[in-house]
């Protein structure tokens, strides 16, 4: 489950902006597939079954919420 953080100035709204239209939307389930090599940007991130590329501080406007795993819910 996602959420954005308050943005702090134009910039930020901006970008917020860009991820709300792309999908990152409050309540929407987000998974990392993949981190950049040797820094780990950028991530590679999927909503329903489109992936983006964000950089690290595009990726720090979004909270998430974990899921408990499938794997931890059974006996």
């Amino acid at each position: 489950m996602t959420r954005l953080v308050d943005a702090s100035d134009a910039d930020e709204r901006e970008l917020m902006l860009r991820l709300l239209e792309i999908g990152f939307l409050p309540g929407e389930r987000v998974r990392v597939i993949a981190q950049g090599f040797p820094d780990r940007d950028p991530l590679a991130v999927r909503i329903g079954h489109t992936t983006f590329a964000l950089r690290r501080y595009e990726a720090a406007l979004i909270r998430v919420v974990p899921e408990p795993s499938l794997a931890r819910s059974r006996p």
